[in-house]
């Protein structure tokens, strides 16, 4: 199939996408920060930094957008990939579809080699386990070569590796940090590729776990930023809006808005929030600037080898800072994704853990909107503390004056046809004998070359859970949708970002029929680009499990990693846990079957002859011990669980079926068990238990097999759907719930 334009000459310029996780507009240091980013800095100096570039507000929509040219929803992707919500919501089915090739698709086809390194985040959560299907990972998307984690996020110390078609263990080198290892085989991919085939141009999609919770960095980092944050979070927004606006990276006449609804004053803080909050806000900053140096490492390799002065760098943000850190940030992962507050003199404990391998951090939503600075909200709004972030593109043979800003509106959509436009390849009209859908970005070739060419983007739409916003030539029209509301109840605001660049100014009741203008637009984009039908409820069908119907599940030792999202989903139903064991001598012992991590999860095992299990909520650990020892040779050991309520039950073990011990356990995990999966024999990553005696704890004896059974599952299914579709509220642990 022919993708080239006419007799015109492929050019040999290859192309580097660079996407940080999670880093707002304010957060590096050419965008006015304090956070040392001088690699990221020099691209700015020899490239384009754009202030006026948006994405949507969530990982995985954004790469749909960015590898493919076309909008999310349309394609498939209008939410993260974790989870696919069915058919009756085709835009959320957590892949890329078949009618969008990707850039690496159609790179590949025009004899460019391909490379994924870092985040993928474009699988249905079902499908990133080690028995595929496949269709979905890297290598089915136009990738030669690929090497990362498949879902939203993994541990920096302990992550959940692929390589190509396969999960493999971290590489065995003393310091292990994922963020070094990513540049690490990215140089190795590329050394191997140039030193062969020279002259073939590659495309190297680079996408860290960085920014992205958990922040995690080694202290030296940390310490860098000793006392820079002790003024605070909101001297910290002053401080850098001005330099903003000494930059020229906002306009001059740009107004700081005001804090987000519910974050304190600094001042108003107490002195154990203060420092603990610091501590989460230095952990981000040494991060940042850790991956900057990985950057660097990447711009080194390039220079050294000559290949960087024909060499397209695109690198930009896939979102705002993040809010899932909460009011007072978090050291444990699974307390935001089951509605735990997590408590300030508790955390304050563990404050010299932040940024190490045993806490799971993530600063609190004050800083989040620093990062953001000067916009409100933050990732997961359709505000542009959500959308708006930075964009820096290089490339010498077509940029004429270096260093510049552009302040064209453009979206992550207009990202791949610039670069099939620099090529000069179309994007195919059929690809794989299916017909494509059209590009629905536009190049933004002709502001490398004139500051003042006007935006070929006349309007874009946002949508991410129910909140929504348009931009047409210069206004927005924007709505925060609280949950459980009726999309027709929502309130609506009005900004003329041309002339209010921080969307300061609501205009809604000074032009109504502006307002009402861009609402109906709204809804004219969402038809077409296929947004509807609309849906407020991130837990749609995370009750469902991801194998829906099943109700037993048989492991054998030997089974790779399974991810979370593709174990069975024991929340909400009765269960029990058998596996069949040989012991040879009371010696043998260790784990038989573990979900989860050192924030949360469960784990069952044999320790010094007796059985355990222990059940970790976010911290809080219920145990289990066996009140008789284990037999020698074979036996059968099982947990059950009795539900007893909507998030409580009992617990009971049992040897040869012998009961052995019995716990209530009140409350137990609502939502997410955990972050990282399950493992048979062994507990890989990070540990369920803090009792175990060695990494891993494999188990030394013998399993046959372990067998997972759900008993009440359906009926739970049904009471949870009723509330999903009767929006009844629910309320844990002080967080609200809609179902």
């Amino acid at each position: 199939m022919e993708t080239k334009r006419g007799s015109e000459e492929r050019s040999d310029l290859n192309v580097i996408y660079i996407v940080l996780d999670d880093v707002g507009y304010s957060a590096l240091g050419c965008y006015g920060s304090e956070i040392e980013t001088p690699h990221i800095n020099s691209l700015a100096r020899s490239g384009l930094r754009y202030n006026n570039f948006n994405v949507t507000p969530l990982c995985s929509p954004t790469r749909a957008c960015l590898l493919t040219g076309r909008n999310c929803h349309s394609v498939g992707m209008g939410m993260i990939a974790d989870v696919d919500w069915g058919p009756e919501y085709p835009n959320k089915r957590g892949r890329i579809s078949d009618s969008a090739a990707t850039l690496a698709e159609i790179l590949k086809m025009n004899e460019m080699a391909t490379f994924m390194v870092g985040k993928w985040h474009l699988v249905p959560g079902h499908e990133a386990a080690s028995s595929g299907p496949f269709t979905n990972w890297p290598l089915s998307k136009g990738f030669d070569r690929c090497y990362g984690f498949l879902l939203a996020k993994t541990d920096q110390y302990e992550p959940d590796l692929i390589y190509d078609n396969h999960r493999v263990q971290k590489p065995g080198m003393p310091h292990y940090h994922l963020s070094e290892d990513l540049v690490n085989r990215s140089l190795e991919f590329l050394t191997d590729h140039i030193s062969v085939t020279p002259d073939r141009p590659f495309f190297l999609y680079l996408a860290f776990g960085a920014q992205h919770e958990p922040h995690q960095v080694p202290k030296d980092y940390i310490e860098k930023y000793k006392g820079v944050y002790d003024i605070g979070w909101d001297q910290i927004r002053k401080e850098r809006f001005n330099r903003q606006k000494e930059m020229g990276i906002v306009p001059p006449d740009t107004k700081l808005v005001e804090r987000n609804p519910g974050i304190k004053a600094w001042d108003e803080l107490t002195t154990k929030e203060k420092d603990l909050f610091i501590k989460f806000q230095q952990t981000y900053a040494g991060f940042l600037t850790h991956t900057d140096q990985q950057i660097g490492r990447v711009l080194d390799f390039l220079k050294s080898k000559n290949k960087l002065e024909n060499t397209i760098i695109v690198l930009l943000s896939d979102n705002g800072g993040s809010q899932e850190g909460g009011w007072n940030g978090s050291i444990n992962d699974a307390a935001y994704f089951n509605g735990i507050e997590e408590n300030v003199d508790e955390m304050f404990e563990h404050i010299d853990e932040i940024g190490g391998p045993y806490s799971n951090a993530n600063y609190p939503k004050g800083w989040a909107q620093s990062c953001n600075t000067p916009f409100k909200y933050y990732k997961q709004n359709t505000f542009f503390g959500g959308t708006h972030v930075p964009l820096i593109i290089q490339c010498p043979q077509h940029i004429s004056d270096p260093g510049e800003i552009r302040s064209q509106f453009y979206h992550a959509i207009d990202i791949t046809p610039t670069i099939l436009d620099l090529l000069n390849i179309d994007a195919p009209k059929v690809f794989k004998g299916v017909k494509q859908l059209p590009l629905h970005g536009v190049s933004m070739l002709n502001t490398f070359t004139d500051p003042y060419a006007p935006s070929k983007r006349k309007t874009q739409y946002f949508e991410m859970l129910g909140h929504r916003a348009i931009w047409e030539d210069g206004w927005v029209a924007v709505t925060y949708h609280e949950r459980g509301v009726p999309f027709a109840e929502d309130h609506w605001e009005l900004y003329h970002v041309n002339q209010d660049f921080s969307q300061n100014d609501n205009l809604a009741e000074k032009f109504p029929k502006k307002l009402k203008e861009l609402q109906l637009k709204w809804w004219e984009e969402a038809e077409k680009y296929n947004v509807l039908p609309l849906n407020d409820n991130p837990y749609t069908n995370r009750f469902d499990g991801l194998q829906e119907g099943r109700t037993m599940f048989t492991f054998y030792p030997g089974m790779a990693h399974l991810p979370t999202t593709a174990a069975p989903s024991i929340n909400h139903s009765s269960y029990s846990i058998t596996i069949s064991i040989f012991r040879s001598d009371p010696s043998e012992e260790g784990v038989l079957l573990a979900h989860g991590s050192h924030s949360s999860g469960y784990t069952f095992y044999i320790k010094d002859n007796y059985l355990i299990y222990e059940y970790n909520y976010a911290g809080t650990v219920y145990k289990i011990q066996s009140s008789i020892q284990m037999p020698i040779g074979f036996s059968i050991v099982r947990f059950d669980f009795k539900a007893e309520g909507f998030i409580r039950g009992t617990g009971k073990l049992s040897i040869n079926e012998d009961e052995a011990g019995a716990l209530y356990m009140d409350p137990t995990l609502p939502f997410m068990i955990s972050s990282e999966g399950l493992d048979i024999g062994r507990d890989r990553l990070t540990a369920v238990s803090a009792n175990y005696p060695v990494k891993e704890f494999p188990f030394s004896g013998h399993i046959f097999k372990a067998v997972i059974e759900l008993y009440d599952a359906q009926v739970k299914r049904k009471i949870l759907k009723k509330r999903k579709r009767d929006s009844i509220h629910i309320r844990i642990n002080g967080k609200n719930f809609w179902g």
